[in-house]
């Protein structure tokens, strides 16, 4: 089967591996569809995401959709359309008892932050624990649910900035996330959602997804003391500083943007003079039941899929997917010439 695979700093190649086995308490997936993430490009582009190094031949991919090859408890049946919460738990920790995707040593498909490497997804067949499947109405297609894994990470960040009916929302940064959080603050009941990004054409997506006003970095005046909750999603130090100039007195900013592992400089005096909260957001935790639902009442979702590549172009995939410019999410298909979604 064709697997995509990174082996250092902008060394991708696709391989020829053999099926993997299914042992009790797993399924084997025919996978559809990958979507490309910020850690993916991290892991192409510097042969590492953060602190976690490529250090042996890694298979990427969490953002995964497809159908069921073969489930030897007999739960699922053979072509059932299905999507993966991509993390297994760690140790169990008290303080943290309803929050397991913040106990410490877990892991997440497509990962170097365990070593052995934790294999993702992006190949044509992939085996899970069961407990990760998650089933799919036959309504939803499969394509546009390979967006359920990234909205669950926007619905979280909604999720901690707490209470949302009625609010004005501000989003910082089109990109795939950004834009995912527009639509996660809008089914929060949110009154109005805004984005703010540099780029036009980032602006340009966030309006298709039914943002209420957009703002051109650099270019309009994003009005201080003026929301109530603020969902960064640039992960960009500057666009913190906006965030918590933006926010109101006592509101709430949600960092959903990973920041880079350094010290950055970030203007917190706002954040003290107005009492304002800063939380952050990481992954998600029970959410993604909601994102497949909200996938499924909202078609107009899968136009934050901008670009569909094979496998065997996996490079270009990777290049285009870094352009925030002419891209939002991109996707590797490995539906192949004849395949069905079921």
């Amino acid at each position: 089967m064709d697997a995509v695979v990174i082996s250092a700093r902008e060394a991708l190649t696709v391989e020829d591996r053999p099926l993997p086995a299914c042992a009790p308490g797993q399924v084997l997936l025919r996978v559809g569809y990958v979507g490309i993430c910020g850690s993916d490009l991290h892991y192409y582009f510097d042969g590492a995401n953060g602190a976690f190094v490529v250090t042996e031949p890694l298979v990427p991919g969490h953002e995964v959709s497809g159908w069921v090859a073969h489930d030897p408890s007999g739960a699922l049946a053979e072509g059932a359309p299905v999507t993966v919460h991509p993390a297994r738990f760690g140790q169990r920790t008290p303080a943290l008892a309803e929050a397991p995707h913040l106990w410490p040593g877990g892991s997440y498909l497509g990962s170097a932050s365990t070593t052995p490497h934790t294999q993702g997804a992006m190949a044509a067949y992939v085996t899970v624990e069961a407990s990760m499947v998650r089933p799919l109405p036959d309504t939803l297609p499969v394509r546009r649910a390979v967006l359920a894994e990234p909205l669950a990470v926007a619905l979280h960040g909604a999720s901690r900035a707490g209470e949302m009916t009625g609010a004005r929302v501000l989003v910082c940064g089109a990109g795939p996330i950004g834009l995912l959080a527009a639509v996660a603050a809008r089914a929060r009941g949110a009154a109005s959602v805004e984005v703010s990004d540099l780029l036009p054409e980032a602006l340009e997506r966030a309006s298709a997804v039914g943002a209420d006003r957009v703002w051109r970095v650099g270019v309009d005046a994003i009005p201080d003391d003026a929301y109530d909750v603020v969902l960064e999603c640039s992960g960009a130090a500057a666009a913190v500083s906006t965030a918590i100039a933006a926010v109101r007195r006592r509101g709430t900013v949600v960092q959903i943007g990973m920041l880079p592992n350094e010290p950055r400089p970030v203007n917190l005096a706002p954040l003290v003079a107005k009492e304002a909260t800063l939380r952050g957001a990481f992954r998600f935790l029970d959410e993604m039941e909601e994102a497949i639902g909200l996938l499924d009442a909202q078609p107009a979702v899968e136009s934050v899929i901008t670009h569909e590549f094979s496998p065997r172009e996996a490079v270009a995939a990777f290049e285009t997917a870094r352009r925030s410019a002419v891209s939002a999410k991109v996707v590797v298909a490995f539906t192949g010439a004849g395949a069905t979604e079921g």
